[in-house]
């Protein structure tokens, strides 16, 4: 069995914090500044990506006591999502990859994103299949070499039956130094996303052994 592994951010969708930081100022009555400084550069969320908050209640009642900021799961899928905008081509990809073996998400992010997916990623749900692995679930962030050990081990494959798509080219060479194939995700000279480069990819994985 091969398995594709697709980032999320910057690979099936683009991804801009700057549009997320001010709706979630917004909608919880705090500067962008304290949001910031406190729960990013404060390290909360890249503790939360690797899973010390299991759960999205757990992550919403930390995310108060360090910002003042009460939101619900609904007010962060808002802002998450007015972040978000679909890369069609890389949409296209994953569908075309899912004939060829299996798909699955293999992303950094915390508890509530995966709980979010629905509503965040609803062109994607159905063709990952729940196969929706993401950081906090797996314990280790990427390029850490569990995480690719552990994905590797829920789907019960080598690496070298693996592929990993993604924008971070120091999670390409994570992955490549494992063994795992990987694909680093670009955008073209005139700004474009390399979805070709990438549905080529998918191909030269699918017939490596012919």
């Amino acid at each position: 069995m091969d398995v594709y592994f697709f980032d999320c951010d910057k690979t099936l969708y683009d991804y801009d914090f700057h549009k997320r930081l001010p709706k979630l100022a917004e909608l919880g009555g705090v500067s962008q500044y304290r949001l910031a400084a406190s729960w990013w550069a404060g390290g909360h969320e890249r503790a939360a990506e690797i899973g010390e908050y299991s759960t999205s209640e757990e992550y919403f009642e930390v995310f108060a006591e360090v910002t003042g900021a009460h939101l619900t799961l609904e007010q962060w899928q808002v802002a998450r999502k007015a972040a978000m905008t679909p890369i069609p081509g890389s949409i296209a990809a994953l569908e075309e990859a899912a004939t060829l073996g299996t798909v699955s998400l293999l992303s950094n992010n915390p508890i509530p994103f995966k709980d979010s997916l629905p509503v965040l990623t609803p062109e994607i749900v159905d063709t990952l299949r729940e196969n929706d692995l993401v950081s906090a679930v797996l314990g280790a962030r990427k390029p850490e070499r569990r995480i690719y050990t552990r994905a590797l081990g829920r789907f019960g494959v080598e690496p070298a039956d693996a592929i990993l798509f993604d924008d971070s080219l120091s999670n390409v060479e994570g992955a490549r130094a494992l063994g795992m194939h990987a694909f680093h995700f670009t955008k073209n000279e005139d700004a474009s996303f390399d979805t070709a480069g990438l549905v080529d990819a998918i191909h030269a994985f699918a017939d490596r052994d012919r």
